[in-house]
């Protein structure tokens, strides 16, 4: 059963910073593109960020690029979200996710998601 334990939102200061990461189990980590999103109160859920199985690559929504940064260690099956520079635009709910096309862990799945509050 894939597993996708969050920790490290909180309340934070405008230009603060905060570090998310996301325990991964239930399914080979290292071999699948992970995800970061959010979701404001009252909107859609949106894309934040993604980064390749080995970490080689990653990519950033325009109103996070410059600002917030993707890193995973496999070896500890842990994927990380860093948030530099933090806005009250920024203030949602923040979800990992992983998408598994193939095999039993096959599905769309999903983090328990954590709450960033960014005060002005």
């Amino acid at each position: 059963q894939v597993q996708l334990v969050e920790s490290g939102g909180g309340l934070v200061q405008s230009g603060g910073s905060l570090r998310h990461s996301c325990a991964a189990n239930g399914y080979t980590f290292s071999s699948h593109t992970m995800n970061w999103y959010r979701q404001p109160e009252g909107k859609d859920r949106e894309f934040v960020a993604s980064i390749s199985a080995s970490g080689g690559s990653s990519n950033y929504a325009d109103s996070v690029r410059g600002r917030f940064s993707v890193s995973r260690e496999n070896a500890k099956n842990t994927l990380y979200l860093q948030m530099n520079s933090l806005k009250p635009d920024d203030t949602a709910v923040y979800f990992c996710n992983v998408h598994i096309l193939r095999g039993d862990a096959r599905g769309n799945h999903w983090g328990q998601g954590t709450q960033v509050t960014v005060s002005s």
